[in-house]
């Protein structure tokens, strides 16, 4: 089977077989992501988790040695950004965000992961 790549107007890039495509919105995607502020001690992983599945997205989240919350999201392209959203403005009830960093967001053919899951 042959794919090409067609850049979408985000810089991100979509694998389209044949005529076949699938809505923007629809295209699986990968990022990486760390927050940072007052988001240890306040169940931001959790949060974040129930978050994650409740969007119907796959990754992980973990706890880092700096004091910052990081991990991997993976789903449909509008579901991600709309995680990403919440991880920059919401989060959980008693956190204090001060910023998020995505990095390395990529179209993907399939998940990598099978659930949302905490990493001790």
């Amino acid at each position: 089977m042959c794919y090409r790549v067609i850049p979408l107007r985000d810089s991100g890039v979509r694998w389209v077989s044949g005529s076949l495509s699938m809505a923007e919105g629809d295209t699986l995607v990968s990022v990486d992501y760390e927050v940072f502020g007052k988001v240890q001690g306040v169940f931001f992983r959790k949060y974040t988790q129930a978050e994650g599945k409740k969007l119907g997205l796959v990754g992980w989240v973990q706890n880092t040695d700096r004091g910052t919350v990081q991990g991997q999201l993976q789903g449909t392209r509008s579901k991600v950004h709309h995680m990403q959203e919440w991880l920059e403005t919401k989060g959980s009830p008693k956190s204090h965000i001060e910023r998020a960093n995505f990095n390395n967001e990529k179209a993907i053919l399939k998940l990598d992961y099978s659930d949302f899951q905490i990493v001790k």
